[in-house]
């Protein structure tokens, strides 16, 4: 239990969570100012992380054009196979040496046929995504992309349990006109020289990989929130190596054996699974603080830091509705981060206990405890 006034505690023991709602509930008189203080130190850092997640897919793309334009070489499956090896030899091995419930066995046992499916989903929206790009322009990629965030809010709204509020919609609507922004820098500065070989297919595979993407960070999101952070990096090592490897061998075997391997392309494999490795790590401690959808928000900026870099890497043209977008994108971003979404009651028994609480249920947390506090001292 904590004790003394707010002024004579820490700041960072004051601003966890756990923290937060206990002096809450033990203090009525609390100074709703300081709450305030706290919340918006966390949506700070939300922002922070959403960048750093950004930045970890900028390494990957930029690493992904130097080996297509320099050295020919187009093998996302393999590059993708690398990652989901990584992940296995780390946190599937951690849950292999678990004791109790949590150990690989165990899990395998129960759920084996969930992750299955989890690991099908994510390979094939990394798959998807990319293939795209054989077909349809660089346009129809951006815009269809952001396909998978209405899909995610409808998913997170059915098996979350998330209700959205007026602002939620706003922010994404700011978002997505954000997106819009830098599509048409992308015209203007004349990047759009591919008109695609079949747009209609490359069109279907966006929107088909876009929304396993959702799927994939659903379920991401109620293992991390409900169940551990471990546990699903470690299912997804274990069965995305295994359908990655297969699907290797069936479309990419030719590829990889017209490689001309040297150090440099050594490296750029290696960036870019340092790179996936991060990203992959480091989404769900974001999206254990939040929610899936605000991370994929945050994200939409990586394509931007991905053009500021191609201005010195790669000759890329500068407009300034890039600077824009940016800011379009962030305002929208923070907008959705500023206000809690509600979390419905779920049925009993059919979610297990929440072992944790992110910002957005923070928030609502705080609101009602606050209330309770204010009618409690009337």
């Amino acid at each position: 239990m904590i004790s003394g006034s707010w002024d004579q505690a820490p700041h960072q023991a004051l601003c966890s969570v756990g923290s937060l709602l206990e002096i809450l509930s033990a203090s009525p008189s609390a100074p709703p100012p300081v709450v305030l203080t706290c919340v918006r130190t966390n949506i700070l850092k939300t922002i922070a992380l959403g960048q750093m997640l950004s930045l970890c897919i900028c390494g990957t793309a930029i690493t992904s054009q130097y080996l297509a334009e320099k050295y020919k070489v187009n093998t996302p499956m393999l590059q993708s196979f690398i990652n989901y090896c990584l992940l296995f030899l780390f946190y599937t091995m951690i849950l292999a040496f678990q004791s109790g419930s949590d150990n690989l066995l165990s899990i395998l046992k129960r759920k084996w046929w969930k992750y299955i499916l989890l690991g099908l989903a994510d390979v094939e929206a990394n798959y998807l995504i990319v293939k795209a790009y054989q077909y349809t322009t660089l346009t129809s990629v951006q815009l269809l992309d952001c396909f998978g965030i209405p899909v995610l809010m409808a998913l997170s709204w059915f098996i979350l349990y998330a209700r959205y509020r007026v602002i939620h919609f706003i922010a994404v609507a700011v978002c997505l006109l954000g997106v819009g922004t830098m599509v048409g820098a992308d015209i203007l500065a004349g990047r759009e020289d591919n008109s695609g070989s079949d747009v209609l297919i490359g069109d279907i595979l966006v929107l088909l990989g876009a929304s396993l993407y959702a799927v994939s960070n659903v379920c991401e999101e109620y293992v991390v929130k409900k169940l551990s952070r471990q546990e699903f990096l470690g299912m997804v090592g274990l069965f995305g190596t295994i359908v990655s490897g297969i699907q290797l061998l069936i479309v990419e075997y030719k590829d990889i054996a017209g490689i001309q391997w040297d150090w440099k392309i050594a490296l750029l494999f290696a960036a870019f699974a340092l790179c996936m490795f991060c990203l992959y790590s480091f989404m769900p401690l974001v999206i254990k603080v939040t929610s899936a959808t605000s991370v994929n928000l945050g994200i939409l900026t990586a394509d931007l830091y991905s053009l500021f870099f191609g201005l010195f890497l790669f000759g890329y043209k500068f407009s300034g509705l890039y600077i824009l977008s940016f800011t379009v994108i962030m305002v929208g971003f923070i907008l959705y981060c500023s206000t809690p979404t509600r979390t419905a009651e779920p049925p009993e028994s059919s979610v297990p206990p929440v072992t944790s609480i992110g910002i957005d249920n923070l928030g609502l947390k705080l609101e009602e405890n606050l209330r309770e506090t204010h009618s409690t001292a009337l």
